[in-house]
């Protein structure tokens, strides 16, 4: 069981900055791919930003304006958002995936609870 949690949310003027974070904790082996993924009120979830060891993916309306980061010696990733636009408001959530160990290796897919980020126009 790996867990996440998200933290950084909240409101802010269209044109400002926020920081989103996410923890991932429990029985760890290692983590390939973190990304942020966000759902706005009546509409699907939709990819944000991953990163895997190598390579870094966004969305086309955050790509110049957000940067996803993580550190990996702390099973964190980070989504640093600039130029938030009022279109950017939605809950954001942290995805893992990745192997873990108990008694035996297995693979993990687990998701945050979501962090809420409001952008007033």
């Amino acid at each position: 069981q790996v867990q996440l949690v998200e933290s950084g949310g909240g409101l802010v003027q269209a044109g400002g900055s926020l920081r989103l974070a996410c923890a991932a904790s429990g029985s760890i082996f290692s983590i390939n791919a973190m990304g942020w993924y966000r759902q706005a009120p009546g509409k699907q979830r939709e990819l944000v930003a991953t990163i895997t060891i190598t390579d870094t993916m966004y969305a086309d309306s955050v790509k110049g304006r957000f940067t996803i980061s993580r550190d990996n010696a702390k099973n964190m990733v980070y989504l640093e958002m600039n130029s938030l636009k009022p279109e950017d408001t939605a809950v954001y959530y942290c995805n893992a995936v990745g192997v873990v160990k108990r008694v035996e290796f297995s693979v993990f897919n687990s998701w945050g609870q979501g962090t809420q980020v409001t952008v007033s126009s």
